[in-house]
C-alpha cells in the first residue's frame, strides 16, 4: 500500500483527489495540506511514499521549493506536481528540482491515474500533453546554480521555513507557534538568515524573496 500525501490551497481540489486516489487499489491518502511549509513537515514524520502538489499554494513558499527541500532531504518521497501552469519554464525547473511527475490540472483524471501507476513503480511520468524537447531534458539535467541563490542555498532546513513566514508578516510568536518553536529561536533563525543572504531590513528580504520565486503571495 502506498502512503498518499495532497497538498494542494484549494479544499475543493484536494477533497476530490483524496477521493479519487482512495478509490484506487494499493493507494491510500494519509494526510492533506495547504501550504509549502506544512507539506514538509508532514513529509518528515516519515509514512509518505509519494506526494500530489500543487506548485502555487498561496501565502508562502512556492512549490518549487519546497519540492527541492523535500527531494534533497526525503529522496524516497516520490513526488508528483499537479499545476495549471504549462509554462516549460515551471515544468523544466519542478522536474530539474527532484518531481518525478508533472501533471497539468486541465488534463483529465486518467493522466494522474498513469502517473500514480508509473511512479509506484518507481518510474518517472510526464503528462502527455506535455511535450519535452532535447534542448528542455538539457536544462532538466543541467547542475547548474543561480549564482544569486547561492547565498539561499546554505540556509538550513528551519531557516528555509521561517523566511517565508516572515516574509508574510508573521510575528516571532506565531512563526514560533506554526514551527513548534521557541520566540528566541526564530530570532536567532532570522538575524542567521539576513546575515547568510546579506541583507539589512525585512524590506529586502521581501524583495529578495518575491524576486527569486521564493514565495507566492
Amino acid at each position: 500500500m502506498y502512503n498518499v500525501l495532497i497538498a494542494d490551497d484549494h479544499a475543493v481540489v484536494r477533497f476530490g483527489l483524496s477521493y479519487l486516489v482512495n478509490q484506487q487499489p494499493n493507494f491510500t491518502v494519509v494526510g492533506e495540506e495547504a501550504n509549502g511549509t506544512d507539506t514538509y513537515l508532514r513529509v518528515e514524520q516519515g509514512d509518505v511514499n509519494i506526494l500530489i502538489m500543487d506548485l502555487s499554494m498561496p501565502p508562502g513558499e512556492s512549490g518549487l521549493i519546497t519540492t527541492k527541500r523535500i527531494h534533497e532531504k526525503f529522496a524516497d518521497v516520490r513526488i508528483l506536481i499537479l499545476s495549471m501552469h504549462e509554462e516549460q519554464e515551471y515544468i523544466n525547473k519542478a522536474l530539474h528540482n527532484g518531481a518525478m511527475s508533472y501533471i497539468l490540472k486541465s488534463s483529465s483524471d486518467s493522466e494522474l491515474l498513469k502517473a500514480l501507476t508509473a511512479l509506484s513503480n518507481g518510474q518517472n511520468y510526464v503528462d502527455s500533453n506535455i511535450k519535452i524537447s532535447k534542448d528542455d531534458i538539457s536544462k532538466i539535467n543541467s547542475d547548474g546554480v543561480d549564482v544569486k541563490l547561492k547565498g539561499y542555498s546554505v540556509l538550513s532546513k528551519r531557516e528555509c521555513e521561517v523566511l517565508p513566514l516572515i516574509v508574510l508578516g508573521y510575528s516571532n510568536k506565531e512563526v514560533a507557534a506554526e514551527l513548534f518553536i521557541s520566540t528566541k529561536t526564530v530570532e536567532a533563525h532570522k538575524a542567521s538568515i539576513m546575515r547568510k543572504l546579506h541583507l539589512k531590513s525585512r524590506a529586502e528580504l521581501i524583495r529578495y524573496a518575491v524576486h527569486h520565486n521564493l514565495i507566492d503571495l
